[in-house]
């Protein structure tokens, strides 16, 4: 009796949930937008976005329907899509109004609990208001030399293989670079060990890596139910078995949280200063910052609040990075001169160790790392949802299906909207007509933009009050690897340029061998050590 109670109130509350779509459909303001047709209901235009192989879709929908047009999303409801930049500008900086959608912030969410990159409205500003101080140009300029010394590592790492093989090492760059940077997390973010350069395929894993990368693994997988329980609360009562492997794993990271936490509050005092000489690791400056007396003790940050905070730096102190380094590698290799250039300015610096106003102050490694994080950006796309209904301007009008021209859109509440960054920041509209090339000397005469990023004239980094916090870390990371790597080794594709696609990676989009997709992520290149005289 009771599971036929059970499956009668879910059969009425699916049917409520389809009527309600379907009235959505017929009576949107975007119904009148022209886009692209849905090849599946259920999953509308989602899986050519973020269901396989990057194709250059989402460009030639642009190219055919303009900057502002509707696609399909979940249960084919009309979603804007827009590359207008003063529409862009709105959504982003009126976060009142604009928020990540409930699916974005729950399957986040079981990867990073309530951390900064899930909360919103008061509780982001207040966490964000306590954190900003550890992502400040002091703070990034302390943690440079971890991000030196484990580029270092890895560099040595390279070298050894490529003496073992007669001076040249086919190397799957793409893991060994997320090891680095993992290890770098790890330190700079906790002051934590993990060694996951250093580890044998038969050591024991680091608990805190192998407790993220089984939840990470877990929450990969782009499926129905998990989509249901992200639009629809009543579906997260059905548990599966990936379900019980990430709690488990959540768990795990919280135990390993606790520990860390504990060990940042034994080395401050209770003036706030530190008492031993351990490096400014990020959940040190986060736990100082949480208890300086300018904060009323009604207005910190709870344990809870800094434990979700251990996740949040893995997740964007350490995917992020490692895709972008690894891009950046590729397209060096697919332009030889801009590889050879940069490698001249780097080996004019006559130290291993730079520090950030060395690393800074090379022209040519800024411009390489612009255009990597302009034209590969790490994270494609993001979205936000209408909280209200509200009216957005545009810079471009557009013409709708009945021939009418509009120079704002309306939008009623829970409207989608998708922020495609990638596109955007590959605008040949904005960057020209080689906008999809990699050419790091367009950076010497920089373009002004209208684009509403709070770094270098793009979208990567987002803009508004919800711009990555963690910016001018990423960057100091990136020019680190980069100016040891480059100043180690000539890089080369190890395979067939036509075999290399990018593919989503959870949030971010990685290269793929089209001959190995099953594979996952990775990038195999030949390295030869430098030789200097």
């Amino acid at each position: 009796m009771l599971v036929k109670l059970v499956l009668s109130t879910l059969g009425a509350y699916v049917l409520y949930r389809f009527i309600s779509v379907v009235y959505a459909r017929l009576t949107s303001p975007l119904r009148h937008l022209r886009g692209p047709k849905a090849p599946s209901f259920i999953m509308g235009n989602l899986l050519q976005i973020f269901g396989g192989v990057v194709t250059g879709i989402e460009e030639r929908w642009v190219e055919q329907y303009g900057t502002t047009f509707k696609i399909n999303g979940f249960l084919s409801q009309p979603d804007l899509y827009t590359i207008d930049t003063k529409a862009l500008h709105h959504i982003l900086t009126h976060t009142h109004i604009y928020q990540k959608p409930s699916e974005v912030r729950y399957n986040l969410g079981r990867v990073v609990g309530p951390g900064i990159l899930v909360v919103e409205g008061d509780v982001h500003k207040h966490q964000r208001k306590i954190m900003n101080p550890a992502f400040g140009a002091p703070q990034v300029r302390e943690l440079t030399r971890v991000f030196v010394e484990k580029s270092a590592q890895l560099r040595d790492i390279w070298k050894a293989k490529a003496d073992q093989n007669g001076g040249s090492a086919r190397v799957e760059v793409m893991s060994d670079i997320t090891k680095a940077t993992l290890d770098i997390i790890g330190l700079a973010g906790f002051n934590h060990n993990i060694n996951a350069l250093g580890t044998q395929s038969d050591d024991v894993p680091d608990p805190l890596a192998a407790a993220f990368e089984t939840l990470s693994a877990s929450e990969r997988q782009l499926t129905l139910l998990r989509n249901l329980q992200g639009v629809y609360p009543i579906f997260r009562y059905i548990s599966t078995h990936a379900d019980n492997i990430g709690r488990a794993a959540q768990a795990e990271m919280l135990r390993i949280g606790r520990q860390l936490l504990a060990s940042s509050k034994r080395d401050i005092s209770d003036t706030g200063t530190f008492e031993t000489g351990r490096a400014r690791d990020l959940l040190n400056l986060l736990v100082r910052a949480n208890t300086s007396k300018e904060i009323p003790v009604h207005q910190r940050l709870s344990d809870e609040d800094v434990l979700a905070q251990v996740p949040t730096f893995l997740v964007a102190g350490h995917e992020t990075t490692s895709t972008a380094v690894t891009w950046a590698l590729y397209a060096l290799t697919q332009n030889v001169k801009a590889q050879t250039r940069l490698r001249e300015q780097l080996l004019s610096i006559d130290t291993e160790t730079p520090t950030l106003e060395e690393l800074n102050s090379l022209p040519y490694l800024d411009c390489v790392v612009r255009e990597t994080l302009r034209a590969h950006s790490p994270v494609p796309s993001t979205g936000r949802v209408a909280l209200a209904g509200d009216i957005i301007p545009l810079a471009q009008p557009y013409t709708d299906t009945q021939g009418n021209i509009h120079d704002t859109i309306r939008v009623t509440k829970d409207t989608v909207i998708v922020i495609p960054i990638l596109t955007l920041n590959r605008d040949p509209t904005i960057w020209g007509a080689d906008a999809k090339e990699f050419i790091p000397e367009r950076w010497e005469s920089p373009l002004s933009t209208s684009i509403p990023g709070v770094y270098g004239n793009m979208l990567t980094f987002l803009g508004g009050p919800r711009n990555c916090i963690g910016y001018r870390f990423a960057l100091a990371e990136m020019k680190a690897m980069l100016f040891t790597l480059i100043r180690g080794f000539e890089f080369e594709l190890a395979v067939p340029h036509a075999d290399v696609a990018a593919k989503a990676i959870s949030v971010t989009q990685g290269p793929y061998l089209l001959s190995d997709v099953e594979a996952g992520a990775q990038l195999p290149l030949l390295v030869r050590p430098v030789m200097r005289a």
